[in-house]
């Protein structure tokens, strides 16, 4: 995805992203581009993330999951204290620190999941509650065993704006929780008083282009439209207004039923018969999070509105384009757009519902799909709810709400236009609807008074290099996979298991030594980082290299040398593909390790050389990508390929090993062996006199021709016990390769 390069803020938030562990607050106003930032976060991103969301739709249309299902959330409030003091928690509707893990029931891959991830992204954060929130800290600390630290140390890319629509909490939730909060917005949840999120705002303006609607937007944003404000609306206020066919004008109203009976009303009014198209649901979907209706209904000269974006180079339409169906045959639709002489003909599209699962072989997490919703990717446009408009851009609107604008409704409806000349007033907006929160009001401003991003970023750059040594020499990972490794033998059934755990207990031992070591490093780094460029880096470069040296030495020797000799023995054996494909993420995990200590000692000694910080990082980046593509290469899957099962006994054969010794080794039959060798006839790389004796060749040759090439059971027959299955496959190769019409 190409980004805007005149884009400073954009630019800046990606660095707070990929170069910091900063929690990071990303605002703007409407059509500032904040979700297509968080496309490029998930597309170029190289940290562990997962995206989540506070409702189905919302997840779905950002690409990820909801907030509830990723951590087991209950839908009730979240109390953040223990039951001791869970005062009025007596329906189970609530939950505490206590009781809260009482539903929660992580597999052991969720919770591997949760270890690895980096980057948590929650879209919309506009509607999640404080005590939501908190309730994710709760859990992220418990799974991750990191108490201590906000979220078990994950970053967090909180995206949204809090102008726009608001959390819901009943008048019954809000007594039980305003005990502990100081409003339900999600600034004020307790974990950010401990790790408040760096104020970034996207500030460039894609979506209007008129400079006193951009201001007049601003002053209702901020709660601040003045009497002329209100006047400049009220030219545009026409409550007979009727738009002339071919207009596309879409209503904005703020109940369901009413933009659901202006549709019908208009569909009705056309002339033609109802078409309906089902959507195609398949796995695991949501009824609540179906991004387009399950059931569409349409008729020929429908206005209708584009829900998503245009895939493709083309881009013939993007998420809130109205447009009018031109033809319907049979499954296919045709619509034209006003001013636009060429017309589209739509295809469906699919929409997933995945969940995050972590992926040991590429140290990644990665987008598990569990179900599909495939379906035309509009809905009837003559009206739409404001809350359903959010994100949307529109040309021209009627907006009609009357005195049911809830806090930051005008806003969001108003803000859906690209300009002025596309309004129509259907109701007056009296002063008192145009409100903002007023504790949103005051922690904005508060932010932009004492967040200046642009003055932490280098300080937050810093702090990432120190969090990227510590974690490069924090060893109790590699020696807990090795710990679990060796726990499975109880249960595995392989062959040589006594010489199996003795090697793992030698790794395990060789770790755990290490283990000590680091942690000896450990604590010399927590006294070198702070006076590091005092000295200009001298005596931390110096410790780094001594240190590095001495790990990747041992990494090396003791560890992957001696895995990568057992993967080349098992290689060679049948029924060990389960215990070889262990061996194998074994290595890739010491591998991924000794590139991480590798990275550390570049990263001391470009500081030391006085090397632009972000740089640096960018360089390093950029490097560990495709240092990260050529490990997982080489963590190659256990299930040998077609044809590898018998080049590993060509390679044994070629190192003069007998075909008894062979079959030995690998748990086969001599005969099975021969066979093996027996194909690379066809390549030349086998002669057959290796294989078969001279004086057996002619008589095998014989029972060929006089059986007319039948299969080898009767040709076996016919020669009798001194004649293998695998001499005999051999003949009938050599004479396909040298004679192609003989044996056939």
């Amino acid at each position: 995805m190409v980004t805007d390069t005149d884009n400073p803020e954009f630019a800046l938030a990606v660095q707070f992203v990929t170069q910091t562990v900063r929690p990071i607050f990303l605002t703007g106003k409407a059509g500032t581009g904040k979700t297509t930032f968080l496309k490029y976060i998930r597309e170029n991103g190289f940290k562990k993330m997962a995206v989540v969301a506070p409702t189905g739709v919302a997840a779905i249309n950002a690409g990820g999951t909801t907030l509830h299902s990723f951590f087991q959330l209950p839908f009730g409030p979240f109390l953040p204290v223990p039951q001791s003091e869970g005062w009025g928690l007596q329906s189970p509707g609530y939950s505490n620190v206590n009781s809260l893990f009482q539903n929660i029931r992580f597999n052991a891959s969720k919770k591997e999941l949760l270890q690895e991830l980096e980057l948590l992204i929650i879209d919309e954060i506009s509607m999640v509650r404080a005590d939501t929130l908190d309730a994710v800290d709760t859990v992220l600390r418990h799974f991750r065993q990191q108490p201590l630290s906000p979220f078990g140390g994950v970053q967090v890319l909180y995206i949204g704006d809090l102008f726009q629509l608001p959390p819901v909490v009943s008048n019954t939730e809000w007594e039980l929780l305003k005990g502990c909060y100081a409003s339900p917005f999600f600034f004020d949840a307790q974990v950010m008083r401990q790790a408040p999120p760096v104020y970034l705002e996207l500030k460039k303006i894609y979506r209007q282009k008129e400079g006193d609607f951009i201001g007049l937007l601003n002053n209702i944003r901020n709660n601040k439209a003045s009497w002329q404000d209100l006047e400049r609306l009220h030219d545009h206020y026409q409550p007979e207004f009727i738009a002339s066919k071919g207009d596309n004008y879409i209503t904005l109203t703020s109940h369901n039923a009413k933009a659901e009976s202006i549709n019908q009303q208009e569909l009705g009014k056309l002339r033609g018969s109802i078409r309906q198209f089902e959507a195609t649901v398949t796995g695991e979907f949501n009824d609540k999070a179906f991004p387009a209706e399950k059931t569409l209904t349409l008729k020929e000269g429908a206005q209708v509105m584009l829900i998503k974006n245009d895939k493709g180079e083309a881009r013939r339409y993007y998420n809130g384009k109205i447009g009018v169906i031109r033809k319907i045959a049979d499954d296919r639709l045709t619509l034209s757009f006003p001013d636009e002489a060429d017309e589209l003909v739509l295809e469906k599209e699919t929409w997933k519902n995945i969940r995050y699962a972590y992926n040991r072989e590429k140290d990644a997490i990665e987008e598990e799909e569990l179900g599909t919703f495939k379906q035309y990717p509009i809905r009837l446009a003559w009206a739409i709810t404001i809350h359903k408009s959010q994100g949307l851009t529109f040309e021209k609107a009627v907006i009609d709400a009357g005195s049911s604008f809830a806090p930051g409704q005008v806003y969001v409806a108003l803000s859906r236009l690209t300009g002025l000349e596309g309004l129509v007033l259907r109701s007056r907006i009296p002063p008192w609807a145009i409100s903002t929160d007023a504790r949103v009001v005051v922690w904005t401003e508060n932010q932009l008074r004492e967040n200046a991003a642009e003055g932490q970023l280098e300080q937050e750059q810093a702090a990432f290099i120190g969090e990227s040594l510590r974690r490069a020499f924090h060893w109790s990972r590699l020696t807990e996979r090795l710990k679990d490794h060796h726990a499975g033998y109880a249960t595995r059934k392989i062959a040589d298991k006594g010489k199996a755990m003795e090697l793992c207990q030698q790794w395990i031992d060789c770790a755990l030594a290490q283990q000590e070591t680091a942690q000896k490093f450990a604590r010399q780094l927590e006294q070198l980082l702070p006076k590091a460029e005092a000295d200009g880096y001298k005596q931390l470069v110096q410790r780094t290299e001594a240190a590095a040296g001495y790990f990747i030495k041992i990494l090396e020797e003791e560890l992957i040398v001696p895995l990568q000799e057992r993967i080349s023995e098992l290689r060679a054996k049948q029924k060990t593909k389960k215990y070889l494909q262990e061996m194998q993420l074994l290595r890739g995990f010491c591998v991924r390790k000794k590139l991480q200590v590798e990275e550390a000692l570049k990263l001391v000694n470009g500081l030391q050389k006085g090397k632009d910080t972000g740089a640096l990082l960018t360089d390093l980046q950029e490097e560990r990508k495709s240092k990260e593509e050529a490990v997982t290469a080489a963590v190659v899957a256990a299930k040998p390929q077609k044809g590898d099962t018998n080049r590993m006994s060509l390679n044994l054969y070629r190192e003069g090993i007998p075909l008894a010794e062979i079959a030995s080794r690998r748990g086969l039959s001599t005969s099975t062996i021969e066979g093996h060798l027996a194909s690379f006839i066809f390549t030349g790389e086998v002669g057959i006199e290796e294989l078969v004796s001279k004086d057996k060749i002619g008589h095998i040759a014989a029972a060929i021709k006089e059986t007319d090439g039948a299969a080898l059971g009767p040709i076996k027959s016919r020669l009798g016990n001194d004649y293998s299955f695998g001499e005999i496959k051999a003949v009938i190769n050599h004479l396909k390769h040298t004679t192609p019409s003989a044996g056939s």
